[in-house]
């Protein structure tokens, strides 16, 4: 091989690696910056159900018709858990065999399974599309039908 076509290849090499290198790059800074924008829309839903949640006269605003202030005020309360719980969901806090085992400990509180059963068919439509929400959905659909007092209403 000739010097002139040794040299060529070496640095179609090189730029090769450095293209790929910089993809690489390119992707993660995306990745990081989907994951910085997922944890500030989060906290916004965070501070709103702390805000309504505390504040009976902004509660009363948004509390469904047939549905009493302080139960919706609770409801927000156990919202506010499960959405804790999504955020380190969705960031990689949570292991995959560690899903089922959380969404047990939120459904052993009567006031998140009574809020999985008033919202939680729209936490479902909500999900729709998105892979992760949705198996975080599932896993607590399915965590809220397991609990005993579930069962033993359904029987």
């Amino acid at each position: 091989m000739k010097l002139t076509t040794a040299v060529l290849t070496v640095g179609a090499a090189v730029s090769l690696t450095t293209a790929v290198v910089g993809a690489a790059r390119l992707r993660q800074e995306a990745r990081h910056q989907a994951e910085r924008n997922e944890a500030v829309v989060a906290r916004n839903q965070l501070d709103w159900l702390e805000q309504t949640s505390t504040n009976p006269d902004l509660a009363k605003l948004w509390t469904p018709e047939h549905m009493e202030v302080d139960e919706y005020v609770q409801l927000l309360k156990a919202n506010q858990l499960i959405c804790s719980l999504s955020l380190r969901d969705r960031l990689g806090f949570v292991r995959d065999g560690q899903l089922a085992f959380y969404a047990a400990m939120v459904m052993s509180s009567d006031v998140c399974r009574r809020y999985w059963k008033r919202f939680g068919a729209l936490r479902a439509e909500e999900a729709e599309g998105d892979e992760r929400a949705e198996r975080f959905t599932r896993a607590l659909d399915q965590a809220a039908k397991k609990h005993p007092q579930a069962q033993a209403a359904a029987a």
